[in-house]
C-alpha cells in the first residue's frame, strides 16, 4: 500500500509531493495527461514553441519568492522585463520547466487515468481501469468540477466546493512574419484579453514571431465547444487586426481550449479535508488565480499531512 497518492501533477499536486519527499516520504503522483505542471504548459512544434498557458509567474509570498528566485540561480528560470513591482519570471526554456523543475526526483506516472476512489477499511482504493491501487492518503490537486466524478457527488467536500468557479480560456498560438506593434498586450475590454510575442521572453528561439493570444472569458464561453481549428479560425483574424497584418504573414495556427483556466471565485481556503484527514482536496481553486495559489495550497495540504503522522 502507498503512503500518500496525489492525483494531478499541476503545481498544487508537484508542490505537495515536493514537501512531503522533503521529508522523507515517498508520494506517488498520478496524472492523465503526457507532461506535467497543467496550465503551466509550453506547446512544441517543430522548431518553434508556446507558452499556451499561464504565461508568467509572480510571487507575493516571500517563502514562493524565495524558491522562484533559486530556480533563477539554477537556470530554470529567468525575469521577464516590464512593467509592476514584482519580477516576472518565464520558465528556461519554456514555462513548462517551472514543473519539471517541482517535479526532479517524484515518482510521478504520467497517462494513468484514475476513475474513481472509494474509502476502505485502511484507506482508500483508486480504480485505475481494470486495476485497483490501495493508498492510505489521497490528495485531489484536479480542478474542482472534476472532483464529484472521482469522490461521489453526495460526499460532503463536493457540497464544500459548491462556491468555486471556474472559467474557461481559449488560447490561439501562431507564427507571423511582419512588423511587432507591442511585445505584450493587455486589455480587459477587447476579445483577445492578453497577447505576447512568446519570443521576446527570455531563451526562446529566436526566427519568426511567435504570438500567444488569450481570449476574454465572454469569447472562450461563446466558442469554448468548436474544435481546435473552428476556434483557431475565430481567433486568427482578431490576431491580425491587433497586429495590423494579412492572413497571409501567418504561416502556423493552432488553438488550445483551457476549460477550467481561470478562478473566478475562490474557495478562500487553503484546501478541503476529510474528517478523519485521509482525504484532502486543493489547487488554486482554493485562494486565487495563481500559480503560487496552486503551490500555497499544495504545501499548505502537505504540511498538514505531516502534522498529522
Amino acid at each position: 500500500m502507498i503512503g500518500v497518492v496525489i492525483i494531478g501533477s499541476g503545481i498544487a499536486g508537484l508542490a505537495c509531493a515536493r514537501t512531503l519527499a522533503a521529508f522523507g516520504f515517498a508520494p506517488v503522483v498520478l496524472d492523465k495527461g503526457r507532461g506535467i505542471g497543467g496550465r503551466v504548459a509550453t506547446r512544441r512544434v517543430d522548431a518553434m514553441q508556446f507558452d499556451h498557458g499561464a504565461q508568467y509567474v509572480t510571487a507575493q509570498n516571500s517563502s514562493f519568492a524565495t524558491l522562484l528566485s533559486e530556480l533563477e540561480t539554477d537556470g530554470a528560470l529567468a525575469k521577464w522585463p516590464g512593467e509592476g513591482d514584482r519580477p516576472r519570471y518565464v520558465g528556461r526554456p519554456g514555462m513548462s520547466a517551472l514543473a519539471k523543475a517541482f517535479g526532479v526526483g517524484l515518482d510521478i506516472r504520467q497517462g494513468v487515468q484514475v476513475k474513481g476512489i472509494t474509502k476502505t477499511d485502511d484507506g482508500w482504493a483508486l480504480q485505475l481501469g481494470d486495476s485497483v491501487l490501495k493508498a492510505r492518503r489521497v490528495v485531489l490537486t484536479v480542478p474542482a468540477p472534476q472532483v464529484a466524478g472521482l469522490i461521489g457527488a453526495d460526499h460532503q467536500l463536493v457540497a464544500d466546493l459548491a462556491p468555486v468557479r471556474l472559467a474557461s480560456c481559449l488560447t490561439l498560438m501562431a507564427a507571423v512574419t511582419g512588423p511587432v506593434p507591442f511585445t505584450r498586450r493587455l486589455d480587459q475590454d477587447d476579445p483577445l484579453t492578453w497577447i505576447a510575442l512568446d519570443n521576446s521572453k527570455p531563451n526562446r528561439p529566436q526566427g519568426p514571431e511567435l504570438w500567444v493570444a488569450q481570449a476574454s472569458h465572454d469569447f472562450s464561453e461563446r466558442h469554448l465547444e468548436q474544435d481546435a481549428l473552428g476556434i483557431a479560425n475565430a481567433m486568427l483574424p482578431l490576431l491580425c487586426d491587433r497586429l495590423g497584418v494579412t492572413a497571409e504573414r501567418v504561416t502556423y495556427a493552432a488553438a488550445h481550449r483551457w476549460r477550467y483556466a481561470r478562478v473566478t471565485q475562490a474557495l478562500d481556503q487553503l484546501f478541503l479535508t476529510s474528517a478523519d484527514g485521509t482525504l484532502h482536496l486543493g489547487g488554486d481553486w482554493c485562494i486565487g488565480p495563481r500559480v503560487e495559489a496552486a503551490w500555497q495550497s499544495g504545501t499548505a495540504i502537505a504540511n498538514d499531512i505531516l502534522a498529522r503522522l
